[in-house]
């Protein structure tokens, strides 16, 4: 009697140890939450790239990662409300396109990690303490697009080598935006060259920008880069093509939207390799032991269509160099 009281009870606790077993099994297990936060359209190239370095690391979206995109659609002032969305949904590291968004995630948290996709003097712009030694919870890619200032002028003048006037369109909300300003004026005093600073801080404010560029009466283009003028670059390249002004940019979304010429990184390939930061983090490492990277290639992509539309003759060494000619 003993004995089948004792066997009872031995497979009555195994039966609520076999339940406890099954419930845990049936339990979804906790995935990472990834914020991503761009200034741009859906459409931007960072977003997609991005996604494309996670395959490749092996991660699959919605089973062993979960993706929380917010996009401003070319509005920096969302920024602010989309960063402060993401922190409420405490997810575990935060992507951040830009030096605005970079900014507006920093200013509402300081604990959940923030990988830059891109950033220009990350250090001067106050993000991270140095490249070696990010410190804090910052760390990604910084590209120092403002050291290739002097260069993107040359090849301007090397197309059109009698231009002297050259209107400067920026966005100097853009954090860091003075470095590569001061940058292009060091540039523009080497080379001779004329510039006419012309201002965007938002959508509504580039249809006044062309008018000053052409009371300016300005023989080039110049596009210093951040989220904004990116956003917008169907209707720079098209104002440029219109006006009848070869138009210089560092990324090659600008070319690729109409524009003449581009030098710089890959904003694709950044965000790309953005991923190995994030993929680093949600494995245990720290930002801030995470030493920030900047490219080591810089693409020059040459719309010979435009250069056609404009009656423009790019030199045939300048095609030889070229790491991409639209035609």
């Amino acid at each position: 009697m003993k004995r089948s009281i004792i066997g009872l009870v031995v497979i009555f606790a195994l039966g609520i140890l076999g339940a406890s077993l099954t419930a845990d099994a049936q339990q979804p297990r906790k995935i990472p939450r990834i914020g991503f936060l761009d200034p741009s359209p859906p459409s931007s190239p960072y977003y997609e790239g991005f996604r494309e370095g996670l395959r490749e690391l092996g991660y699959v979206e919605a089973q062993t990662i979960a993706l929380e995109p917010r996009f401003a659609e070319g509005h920096p002032e969302r920024l602010a409300d989309l960063a402060a969305e993401l922190v409420r949904l405490n997810v575990d590291v935060i992507t951040a396109v830009g030096g605005g968004s970079i900014q507006a995630v920093r200013s509402v948290t300081t604990t959940i990690p923030i990988v830059m996709g891109y950033s220009g003097d990350s250090v001067e712009a106050g993000f991270v303490a140095s490249l070696a030694r990010p410190g804090g919870n910052i760390t990604g890619v910084s590209f120092f697009s403002s050291e290739l200032a002097g260069k993107r002028l040359e090849l301007l003048k090397a197309v059109v080598p009698e231009v002297s006037r050259v209107a400067v369109l920026s966005n100097p909300a853009h954090p860091g935006e003075h470095i590569d300003w001061r940058e292009t004026q060091g540039a523009a005093r080497r080379l001779s060259v004329t510039l006419h600073y012309v201002t965007v801080r938002g959508p509504h404010d580039f249809d006044d920008a062309f008018v000053q560029i052409t009371a300016a009466r300005a023989e080039g283009l110049f596009v210093i880069p951040d989220a904004l003028t990116v956003a917008h670059r169907g209707k720079v390249a098209e104002f440029a093509v219109k006006t009848r002004l070869p138009m210089m940019a560092a990324w090659s979304e600008f070319t690729k939207a109409g524009g003449l010429m581009s030098y710089g990184p890959n904003l694709r390939d950044s965000y790309r390799h953005a991923a190995v930061f994030v993929d680093k983090i949600l494995k245990g490492t720290k930002p801030a032991e995470l030493p920030v990277e900047q490219p080591t290639k810089f693409e020059l992509v040459i719309n010979l269509k435009t250069a056609q539309a404009l009656g423009l003759t790019i030199p045939p060494t300048l095609l030889f160099q070229a790491d991409e000619v639209i035609r």
